[in-house]
């Protein structure tokens, strides 16, 4: 039984940090995979989905199935990118399905456009086959395809792809990035409509507008003091505290998105287990802080003893749960202020943001979840 132990142990340390690991009564799940155009027109889109994606992840966070909070799992690609195979379609898989929300972060900001053939078909197709989807029908299983040129474009044709994506439960919902009518004659409804989907058109170059709130000071710095409460162990621990700060500075330029980040760590959905010792003890329950190696613990750690090992990552966790509840309810504050400020603010474009959410929700209920 030790010799287990310690294999499930050394395995859980030296897991890439996006593999998820968990245990425990199953979680109701909710997986996207986001499809963008990478074309040259595409900077808008890009750079709302990086400014927005705490956003969605925060309005995700509230849901609840049966009484339970779901997993979310993320997945990336792009497509219509000349820099990319023309043999794989000018389609590249990002990254897989993956609860760490700093790693899809992190590759949104580094995504960059250029040229394009943009073959929907081919994509919809790849993020179908090409995913670790869940089996349950229980489970959320989205796709959110997003772009501007013809969906009838390339060698697979969207219909197809279109019905086999629905015929493992993956429902499909497309956003044309420019005037609605157009989107409906180059087929874009119709690939939705064929995956039990949603069509929405947004403008990819809105601005939206940010409202700045009496509350968004204090809880940008109780986010800065939230990552002091990570404790980074094993093979991915220091490059997952890095990560974190990265995406922190990656968004500190935009007020609201920093905002949502903020509240989005304060979230149970904002795992970290991978590299967290804090996160790992609680969610994963096999490991054993005082049983770790001298070289899978930070430096503060190495000479501690291992009750001492035990009280210092119970304290971190206190602390933690201690900042979150602040930031949690600084956050419904600032919606009450946000909500009174935006009556008086023009009818704002269609953006990405609102597009998922709003089918999110609307697909959600059917399946029996619930949103504040």
């Amino acid at each position: 039984m030790k010799k287990l132990a310690t294999l499930a142990l050394t395995v859980l340390v030296s897991l890439p940090a996006f593999a998820t690991t968990t245990t425990g009564p199953k979680k109701p799940v909710i997986q996207l995979a986001i499809l963008l155009d990478t074309s040259n027109s595409m900077d808008g889109l890009i750079d709302q989905a990086r400014k927005q994606l705490w956003r969605v992840v925060n309005e995700l966070a509230i849901a609840k199935k049966s009484g339970q909070s779901p997993d979310l799992q993320v997945a990336l690609y792009e497509y219509g990118n000349d820099s990319l195979s023309s043999e794989n379609g000018y389609i590249r898989r990002v990254l897989p399905l993956t609860t760490d929300l700093d790693r899809v972060s992190e590759q949104l900001f580094a995504l960059r456009t250029n040229g394009g053939q943009e073959y929907c078909g081919q994509v919809i197709e790849a993020a179908t086959s090409g995913l670790n989807w869940s089996r349950s029908n229980d489970d959320m299983k989205l796709i959110f395809i997003a772009g501007n040129e013809p969906f009838t474009q390339g060698k697979v044709d969207f219909h197809e792809a279109c019905k086999r994506a629905i015929a493992h439960g993956i429902v499909v919902n497309t956003v044309f990035c420019g005037d609605k009518q157009e989107g409906i004659n180059t087929s874009w409804k119709d690939g939705a409509t064929l995956a039990d989907g949603r069509y929405m058109a947004i403008d990819q170059n809105a601005q939206v507008a940010e409202i700045s709130a009496p509350q968004d000071k204090e809880i940008a710095a109780l986010g800065s003091e939230l990552n002091k409460t990570y404790i980074a162990y094993g093979a991915a621990g220091g490059e997952g505290s890095a990560r974190q700060n990265a995406q922190d500075a990656n968004v500190a330029a935009a007020p609201a998105a920093n905002v949502q980040r903020q509240v989005a760590k304060a979230q149970a959905v904002y795992s970290n287990s991978s590299w967290d010792l804090v996160d790992a003890v609680e969610e994963m329950k096999v490991v054993d802080v005082s049983k770790l190696k001298d070289d899978q613990l930070p430096a503060e750690m190495k000479k501690m003893t291992p009750e001492q090992r035990k009280t210092y990552v119970a304290e971190k966790a206190k602390k933690r749960t201690e900042i979150q509840t602040k930031i949690k309810k600084l956050d419904e504050e600032r919606k009450k202020y946000v909500a009174q400020e935006m009556r008086k603010v023009p009818a704002a474009a269609s953006t990405l943001d609102a597009a998922v959410i709003s089918t999110v929700r609307d697909i959600g209920k059917k399946q029996g979840y619930k949103f504040p």
